[in-house]
């Protein structure tokens, strides 16, 4: 499955900042653009990873867990 999300970068002087507006607290930064992307991507990466495990904390171990695909 293919994952996209926004990124909304501004240079502030010497740097590049960036946030996901999709994923509050997602931000990243670096002396490029590309850098700053990579960050960003990072940090992304990061709190969707959290907040599944997060998620799945006091599931039910009999609960039917199922993959759902967006196509």
């Amino acid at each position: 499955m293919h994952n996209e999300f926004t990124a909304i970068i501004e240079q502030d002087e010497d740097w590049f900042i960036a946030y996901c507006p999709e994923i509050p607290g997602a931000n990243g930064q670096g002396r490029t653009i590309e850098e700053c992307r990579k960050n960003l991507a990072a940090a992304i990466e990061l709190i969707l990873e959290d907040r599944r495990e997060d998620a799945f904390r006091g599931v039910p171990a009999d609960a039917i867990r199922e993959t759902v695909v967006l196509l």
